[in-house]
C-alpha cells in the first residue's frame, strides 16, 4: 500500500464517509490539531517520567485516536463504525489530577511555563489541546460533534497543566511562579 495517493494535491481531502472538503475546512483542523496534540503526547511520554505517567500517556494517545477517528468522520454520510469515548475516560483524566494534587503545593499564582522540557512540552501541548478545544466547540456549532469529545479536550487541558506541576515536583524544579509588576 503506497502512502501517497495523490488525490489531495488540489488542496481537496476526503472525510470518512467519502465527502469531499478542503483541507482548510474546520473538519480538517479540528482532527489536524488534535493529531498535533498527540504527537506532543508521545514527545512527553518519551520524557523522564515515571511509568505510571507514560501508561496514562499511552491511554490518552488511543482516546486523541480515537476522537481524530470522530471528528474525521461525516456525521451524516459515514457507515464506518467508530470507537467512542466513555465517561469513564473523562473520569481517568479527573483521578490522575486529584491524585497528583494531594502530593503539590497549593497553587497560590499563576505559573509561567519552563523549568525543563518535559515541563514546557507539557505547557505546549496544554495550549494546543486548548485550541483543539475552541476549533470543536466551533465545529460544534455547524456539524455534530459528540460532546464528550469537547468535554474530554477540556478535561485534557487541565491534566496537562496538572502533569507540568508534578514532574516539577518530582524533579524537585521551582515553579515558574508569575508575580506581575505593581
Amino acid at each position: 500500500m503506497k502512502i501517497y495517493t495523490k488525490t489531495g494535491d488540489k488542496g481537496v481531502t476526503s472525510l470518512i464517509g467519502g465527502t469531499r472538503v478542503v483541507k482548510y475546512h474546520i473538519r480538517i483542523e479540528s482532527y489536524g490539531t488534535v493529531d498535533e496534540l498527540n504527537s506532543y503526547m508521545g514527545l512527553i511520554a518519551d520524557q523522564d517520567i515515571t511509568q505510571h505517567d507514560k501508561d496514562i500517556l499511552k491511554q490518552i494517545q488511543d482516546r486523541l485516536f480515537t476522537i481524530g477517528s470522530s471528528l474525521a468522520a461525516d456525521p451524516e454520510k459515514s457507515k464506518m463504525i467508530i470507537p467512542d469515548l466513555h465517561l469513564t475516560d473523562i473520569e481517568l483524566l479527573e483521578k490522575e489530577m486529584d491524585a497528583a494534587n494531594e502530593k503539590l503545593p497549593a497553587l497560590r499564582h499563576f505559573i509561567l511555563p519552563g523549568g525543563s522540557n518535559t515541563i514546557s512540552y507539557c505547557h505546549i501541548a496544554r495550549c494546543i489541546c486548548r485550541r483543539a478545544e475552541r476549533i470543536t466547540v466551533q465545529l460544534a456549532e455547524e456539524s455534530f460533534v459528540d460532546e464528550k469529545v469537547t468535554i474530554y479536550l477540556n478535561r485534557l487541558s487541565d491534566y496537562l497543566f496538572t502533569l507540568a506541576r508534578k514532574v516539577a515536583h518530582e524533579q524537585n524544579i521551582a515553579e515558574n511562579q508569575w508575580i506581575p509588576r505593581i
